[in-house]
Order: C-alpha cells, then structure tokens, then sequence
C-alpha cells in the first residue's frame, strides 16, 4: 500500500516539476531574473529527484541472491539518500551562489509579467501536487502527527515528495515575493534575496531528509505498535513461555526480520519444541504480515542467569534491559 501511494504521488510531483521547469526557465530567458533561474534549477532537481526514487523503487522490488541474501529492499533508503544530496548541491547550493551574484551585479528585471504569471502556474502546479502527496500520506499516516510521520515512516518516498513540495511552495512564495519587491522598489537586489532565501530553505530540507534516510540506512527497528504484535504473537503460554530477548530489523520499507530467543519448557522434546517454533512464527506473519524473515533460537529461562546482568552473552538465559518487563 506504501509503495503503490508512494509511486502516485511521486508521479504526480514529477509531472508537476517538469512542466514548472520548462515554464521557470522560459521566464528566466525573458526576464533575467535570478530567482526564476534558481527555481527552474530546483524544479528540475526535483524532477531527476523523483526519477531517483522510482529508480530506487524499481530496483528494490529485484529478488535476493546468494551474494544479497535479504534483497534489495534497502535500495529505497539509498535512493532517498541520494535525493537529499542532490537537494543540497544542486538546489540549495546553486541557489546561494546565483543569489550571492545577484545581490553583487543586480541588473534590471525586464518582461515581469513573465516571472509573476510563472509563478503563480507554478504555485498551482505544485499546490496539485502538495495534495496528491498528502491524500496518500494519510493512508499511511493514521493518526500520526506530520512531524511523527515524516520522522517515523519506514517508506522514504512520501515523506520525501512531502518535504520537497513543501519547500517548493515556499520557494515559490519567496521567488514571488523577491519578484515582486524588485519591481515595487524598482531594486533587483530583492531578486537576489529571494534567490538567496530559496538556497537556505532547500539546504535545510535537505538536511532534514539525509538525517531521516541516513536513520533508516543504518537500520531501524520495528515501530511500538508492530514489535507488541510480535511479543503477544511469539508467546502461547504453553510451550513458549516468555521472550528471552528479541531484536527487529526493517530489511525494507515492506520487510522485517525477527530475531529472538525464547523461553520453552525444559521437559518439552524436540519435536514439539520445532513445532511449537513453527507455530510462533506462522502467528507472528499473521500478526505483522511483514515480518518475512523470522529466526527463534530456543532456551530454557533461568532466574539465576537473568540475575547475573543483562548482557545476553553474558547470560544466556536471562533478558536485556529493552526485555525487563518480559
């Protein structure tokens, strides 16, 4: 569901950028306004930006192999990862300069009907798009605050296209307002702090998506409410008897791996213990339909081992601090 939202909405903005890029830089030929080119820049980085996330997309959906025996699902993180760094350079950066320029060697905006009727397309354009990315996100974002989703949400493409929709729309406003003071004081100079304005806006955006993915890159455990799901599936009360401890790890947005050792009964034979392992793990998918990787180590719980600390090789049988109400 993430993905099929995801891909719509990153289509949605892609469309939107390229037909803004297009009309940005025709008012930039028109009217030298620094503002209008660093905009075309930034709406045709953000359009290779959504080529990188369907790339990413494409790529991860690829099946595992020996040499990559958990997939490729971890591509969309890199992808991502990818789109804050050419935010940063291409956008943000390129911006600074041309409004640094502006502001050393202003020169008189010529044609302004051409920037501002531009604009206002673009703010159109993109306001389009700003709602496609959030009617998606909603699906997904239940009754998350916008900061708890972007923060939390395992699937990097939404939060992505909702940040830099957002800093498009801004942008715009600020491009506008540059404009638009440029012309009202009859100095272009306020062309070129809008331009510089832009630069700062996307460098933090920029920073706020590399710090995300970057999170998710190194890996990310299972959210609070799927890990409880977990913890309620393993446990049956009869052969299993408690969580020793257990790690999660997202391989992908849309794939987990368990991993845990559990408590069973000491007088308990062989076979019923597989069985009863088998049985957690077809309660876990059950559970938390992502969880596709399960590993279950079983062990007999021991309080004196537990009491020993809770470095689990230390002490085989006890917990770890995240397991102490287990």
């Amino acid at each position: 569901m993430s993905a099929s939202g995801g891909t719509k909405a990153i289509v949605a903005a892609l469309a939107a950028n390229l037909a803004i890029a297009v009309a940005k830089f025709v008012a930039f030929l028109f009217s030298g306004s620094s503002s209008m080119l660093a905009e075309s820049v930034h709406s045709l980085a953000d359009s290779g930006n959504q080529a990188l996330l369907l790339l990413g997309g494409k790529k991860a959906k690829r099946e595992a192999t020996p040499q990559h025996p958990f997939g490729y699902g971890r591509e969309r993180y890199i992808y991502a990862f990818l789109v804050s760094i050419v935010l940063f350079s291409v956008g943000g950066m390129f911006a600074l300069y041309e409004g640094y320029e502006k502001i050393k060697h202003p020169h008189e905006l010529t044609n302004w009907y051409w920037p501002v009727g531009v604009l206002v397309f673009a703010i159109i354009a993109e306001t389009f798009s700003f709602r496609t990315a959030i009617k998606e996100s909603n699906v997904l974002r239940g009754r998350r605050s916008w900061t708890e989703f972007v923060r939390h949400a395992k699937a990097p493409e939404l939060p992505v296209v909702l940040l830099e929709d957002l800093g498009a729309l801004v942008g715009l406003v600020l491009a506008l307002g540059g404009v638009g003071l440029a012309l009202l004081t009859g100095d272009s100079v306020w062309d070129g702090i809008g331009t510089l304005c832009i630069g700062i806006l996307l460098i933090l955006i920029a920073l706020v998506l590399a710090a995300e993915t970057k999170s998710l890159l190194l890996g990310e455990s299972a959210g609070v409410e799927e890990t409880q799901k977990i913890e309620a599936a393993l446990v049956d009360g009869d052969t299993v008897t408690r969580i020793i401890h257990m790690r999660t790890l997202h391989l992908g947005p849309e794939e987990l791996l368990v991993a845990a050792k559990i408590a069973v009964r000491h007088e308990e034979t062989a076979t019923e213990i597989a069985a009863a392992i088998n049985a957690a793990e077809s309660r876990i998918r059950e559970a938390v339909p992502i969880a596709r990787v399960i590993y279950l180590e079983p062990d007999i719980y021991s309080e004196t081992e537990a009491a020993k600390g809770p470095d689990p090789e230390a002490t085989p049988g006890g917990p770890t601090p995240s397991d102490a109400g287990h």
